[in-house]
């Protein structure tokens, strides 16, 4: 019984990618920033050989990697969740999702406005609790819904419980979703329920993303035709707007996600369990947090071994991430344009450096690979 567990350690880039300026990411370097830290720790997955992948120069290198090891490089436009997760799935875009610094055009709004029967407030890139903070009593008084966005490509509805109820929150981002279609496609619209009194406003656990459908075939639409399980844990169900997926958790953090994981590998099934672990990203990496991304690092390595311990002998674990969001790099708390590592682990993978991938896509087509499938997009198999 075949099953790989492949986790993504959203945005743990390793190194700029060579046009990383272009992105206005030069320099930038998330495992150099987070290995910085005392509270940086990762000795098993050192062990492995993350500290030996290629351009990896801040860390003592092992002499003899447990593991099979690669430096990913993103042949897609972007740096961003859905473009990245895509691109590990087989899907290379060749345009980057839209975004709006500068607000979303009043003919988006209009319509979204017009549909749902509510105004608009803000709409412009905020940060999430700042929002509710400077616009939610304005929501609360006049029950206008608080549009936001950031450097990626998101629409972002905030709305308090008591105003707008969740369930009716998901209906108006389904509406946004069926808008924001063709050149204003966004990667996600998310739904951002809120509580509490003036000055003292929270966000809840009821986040809600509405994904773009991957507009190609994915290593999860072909494990599933091949009648394999497709377990998605965290945000992966979202991502992928569901295509593809055959059982799916949602989880609050890291801890959690790492639970769930543990949980699927005391199971029997046959397939894929596809992790997302985001805390690195949504806790850390945006708001330029070098101690707590090292300490959310440090964290995943204490429990790696675990991990590792419930491995069946023909399980297959892989660890990536899908850009990075490098906290040191001060000029910005946006995504950076960065070569991700990939580590695959099990008893019969033979460890060895497989050096610089030319794209993210490579891993959907190891896994569909290991399986028998032949791979309907480009991506070479690094079994």
């Amino acid at each position: 019984m075949k099953r790989v567990f492949l986790i993504v350690l959203d945005s743990f880039g390793i190194g700029e990618m060579e046009d990383a300026a272009e992105y206005g990411d030069k320099g930038t370097n998330t495992l150099r920033s987070v290995a910085s830290s005392s509270k940086f720790d990762m000795p098993n997955m050192g062990a492995m050989g993350l500290f030996n992948i290629d351009g990896v120069e801040c860390l003592d290198k092992v002499p003899s990697p447990t593991a099979r090891i690669a430096r990913m490089r993103e042949a897609s436009k972007g740096k961003d969740t859905t473009i990245g997760h895509w691109e590990i799935a087989g899907v290379l875009s060749k345009q980057p999702l839209p975004t709006y610094p500068n607000g979303f055009p009043e003919e988006v709004l209009d319509k979204f406005s017009a549909a749902v029967g509510r105004g608009v407030l803000c709409n412009k890139p905020y940060s999430g609790t700042e929002v509710i903070k400077d616009y939610g009593d304005e929501h609360i008084s006049s029950g206008k819904l608080i549009v936001y966005t950031s450097a990626d490509s998101v629409f972002q509805i905030a709305a308090h419980e008591d105003v707008v109820p969740v369930e009716t929150l998901y209906e108006y981002c389904k509406i946004a979703r069926g808008i924001l279609q063709g050149r204003h496609g966004v990667g996600r619209v998310i739904a951002r329920p809120f509580i509490g009194t003036s000055g003292n406003y929270t966000r809840t656990s009821g986040r809600h993303d509405f994904s773009l459908e991957p507009p190609a075939v994915t290593m999860l639409d072909q494990l599933k035709a091949a009648g394999k399980d497709v377990i998605s844990v965290g945000k992966i169900k979202d991502i992928f707007a569901g295509k593809g997926i055959t059982e799916y958790v949602y989880t609050k953090g890291n801890a959690e996600g790492i639970e769930r994981t543990i949980a699927y590998m005391k199971r029997d099934f046959e397939g894929l369990c596809f992790i997302n672990l985001v805390d690195y990203d949504m806790l850390y990496g945006h708001r330029n947090d070098i101690d707590g991304y090292a300490a959310a690092l440090t964290y995943f390595d204490n429990k790696l071994p675990e991990l590792l311990e419930l491995l069946r002998d023909e399980d297959i674990l892989m660890i990536t991430a899908d850009h990075g969001c490098d906290p040191g790099y001060t000029i910005s708390t946006d995504h950076s344009r960065e070569h991700t590592p990939f580590i695959m682990y099990g008893r019969s993978v033979t460890p060895m450096n497989l050096g610089t991938r030319d794209t993210f896509a490579d891993i959907g087509a190891t896994v569909l690979d290991y399986f028998g499938i032949q791979p309907e997009f480009a991506g070479k198999s690094m079994l």
